[in-house]
């Protein structure tokens, strides 16, 4: 029988936990009930009967419910609960589905505890805070969340409603996951990132990687998207990385929306996974519409690339420090890493002709990289078919150790 982990305070929510057991239950799964709450409460661990216990938890994890309790730190309780609850998930027998419920505290909790989990493993949270921005929650991870609508204080004719519903969404997504085929023998993964001034570059490269029997999965470069691919390389589920576009490196050094973080770049060198990599799209920034650009930019070489989105092209300067830091990330890398350069421009507006063709800023950029890893430079613009190509001919070759 399918099984779903319930992840709670049972100190201040311990009657909706009953309820919710119950109701999994009648649905016909199997449930292990977490208690990750440290006060006292009115309904405690004891009388909910929890499998496992919230002194449980925070020992994983080399800590006490006594002395969280003593230092009344709440934000340091949540913090320990959830790397507690996180490690206890990594040890349960099954897990085919994890739901919780909170407020901003227990939803933090939640949130850490399933962090690490399978991408495809069912995590719901229904939570106060998800009427608003949910990234600190779900991050690039598949966290379902849903709003309570009203505060989670007791089952009342809404909340019933809403955490009934919940419970049916993690019943089922538990029942698919326990009767889903493992999937052994599957192509090898390969993860590429791509943006719209990329597309005809990664399109190259996915043919051909089909072609030698990889699945590629693509990733947006859109800052959630870039930080999905390095969650995902961490994972463990890829063979090998693609990342033709680390667009995402401009907008975190310059300030644009569609930063991924500082991490970016980085996950498929501490992995020591295969990764090629190149400099696709670096000659932008990103913004709203026009209007939105900050005013300090507003001499700049801008884009209008459509009605919500602007582009501005980096400087030489920039270009040059997107070099060096391109430059560290990849030389600290564990595992095989090669990086291409198009010498014809990083993007499809930086081709002869399109208005931010900046050979001089390219070269910047280009020189900055030179003898950090090895280096393959090709005098084609990136989204020449045989960039992407080569691209994925030396993934193949680094993937396969050399084999045909």
């Amino acid at each position: 029988m399918a099984t779903v982990v319930l992840v709670g305070t049972l100190d201040t929510k311990g009657a909706e936990y009953v309820w919710l057991r119950e109701r999994v239950r009648d649905l016909g799964c199997d449930t292990v009930l977490v208690d990750v709450g440290v006060g006292p409460g009115e309904v405690g661990a004891g009388e909910v009967g929890a499998d496992v216990s919230a002194e449980e938890v925070a020992r994983a994890v080399g800590a006490s419910v006594e002395a969280l309790r003593d230092a009344r730190d709440r934000g340091a309780a949540v913090t320990v609960m959830g790397e507690g609850a996180a490690v206890v998930l990594a040890e349960l027998e099954r897990v085919d589905a994890v739901l919780a419920v909170g407020g901003s505290g227990g939803s933090s909790i939640a949130a850490r505890a399933v962090r690490d989990l399978p991408i495809g493993l069912p995590k719901v949270i229904v939570s106060t805070m998800a009427s608003g921005d949910v990234t600190p929650y779900v991050g690039a991870k598949d966290v379902t969340m849903t709003y309570s609508v009203v505060d989670i204080a007791g089952i009342n004719r809404v909340s019933r409603l809403i955490l009934g519903n919940a419970a049916a969404a993690a019943v089922g997504m538990a029942k698919s996951y326990a009767a889903s085929e493992p999937s052994v023998g599957d192509r090898p993964l390969v993860a590429a990132s791509m943006f719209g001034v990329t597309t005809p570059a990664v399109d190259a490269a996915r043919r051909r990687l089909d072609e030698l029997g990889y699945e590629v999965l693509v990733f947006h470069a859109t800052g959630a998207g870039g930080r999905a691919l390095e969650g995902l390389v961490e994972s463990g589920l890829v063979a090998g990385v693609l990342d033709l576009t680390t667009t995402e490196l401009a907008d975190d050094l310059v300030g644009g929306v569609l930063s991924a973080g500082p991490e970016r770049l980085t996950a498929a060198g501490r992995c020591g996974v295969p990764q090629v990599v190149a400099p696709g799209a670096l000659d932008m920034v990103n913004f709203g519409p026009r209007d939105t650009v900050p005013e300090r930019f507003q001499g700049r070489n801008l884009y209008v690339h459509n009605p919500t989105v602007t582009l501005m092209r980096t400087t030489p300067e920039e270009m040059a420090e997107l070099g060096r830091r391109v430059a560290a990330k990849l030389a600290a890398a564990q595992g095989p890493t090669v990086l291409f350069v198009p010498v014809g421009g990083v993007s499809a507006l930086d081709a002869p002709g399109m208005p931010f063709h900046d050979p001089v800023a390219d070269e910047a950029c280009f020189a900055a990289l030179e003898g950090a890893v090895e280096t393959e430079r090709l005098e084609v613009n990136i989204n020449d078919p045989a960039f992407g190509n080569a691209m994925a001919d030396r993934l193949h070759q680094m993937i396969s150790g050399g084999a045909e």
